[in-house]
């Protein structure tokens, strides 16, 4: 993705968390294509994250990869320590890192439940505490940005549509909705922005089974009104845009990218 005319980010660091590939790779790449040093961090694909670095790299954008498990405190510590070191400060946090481990509700392990809910809403806490840190050190640098930092939460349309089978994630996911909330309402005074985007169905490997074949594809679309399924571009777009000055005055909200899907189309014809 080539870099834009409007560089709206220029000058910034954004760290994407979980950024190898997916929605995670979608989001580094618009980023970058505005304007922003990228650091990918990645759990355990780091040939996934050096692709993406090298795609940004050869679109005339700057990025690294970094490892850290968002879920392990002393590795979140760690990664915020590599990130100043080496850039100084930090202006963008997109806090994406998540996994499923899907399973019946009477047959979720504890471990099940426990994985998902530290990797995906825990993990979003350490983060996002950390950069709040930074933020709050450095204080405003208004030829940069007229907000202190920005945090953008990963949640998904299951903060509000509740998902049968998957109630470890489902719940991850409430959870980011009022984290994003409350640390909004705390951070506000310090002119620090706190938002989520919460993706509806996007093509990532993480749901490869949902989109993959004809058939699948076709049964997902009764879900979109918009009859379309998502890339990761459309998440990245969004995401440049809640990080830049354009959307200043947006604070404390889910921006849903989801074709319609939170319009519950299920009941078009039962009205």
């Amino acid at each position: 993705m080539a870099q834009t005319e409007k560089q709206r980010l220029k000058n910034q660091i954004a760290l994407v968390t979980g950024a190898s590939s997916g929605i995670g790779a979608g989001v580094a790449k618009a980023l970058a294509a505005d304007g922003a040093t990228i650091v990918v961090n990645y759990s355990s694909s780091a040939e996934g994250a050096e692709k993406v670095v090298a795609e940004i790299k050869n679109a005339g954008g700057q990025a690294i990869a970094l490892k850290a498990d968002v879920s392990k405190e002393a590795e979140v510590l760690e990664l915020f320590r590599q990130v100043i070191e080496q850039f100084g400060t930090l202006h963008i946090l997109i806090n994406n890192a998540g996994i499923q481990q899907d399973a019946p509700f009477v047959e979720m392990t504890l471990a099940q439940w426990q994985k998902v809910i530290d990797v995906n809403l825990t993990g979003q806490f350490l983060c996002a505490r950390e950069a709040a840190k930074e933020f709050l050190r450095r204080g405003l640098q208004p030829e940069i940005s007229k907000a202190a930092g920005k945090i953008i939460c990963m949640s998904s349309v299951h903060e509000v549509i509740p998902w049968a089978g998957h109630v470890n994630y489902a719940s991850s996911k409430g959870g980011i909705m009022l984290l994003m909330k409350s640390i909004a309402q705390e951070l506000a005074p310090y002119k620090i922005r706190v938002n989520s985007i919460g993706p509806g169905a996007i093509k990532t490997p993480i749901n490869r089974e949902a989109w993959e074949t004809t058939e699948a594809a076709q049964k997902l679309l009764t879900l979109i009104p918009y009859n379309r399924i998502g890339e990761p571009r459309d998440i990245g777009e969004a995401a440049a845009w809640l990080a830049s000055d354009e959307s200043d005055y947006v604070h404390g909200i889910t921006l849903f990218v989801d074709g319609g899907m939170t319009l519950f189309p299920g009941f078009e014809a039962n009205g």
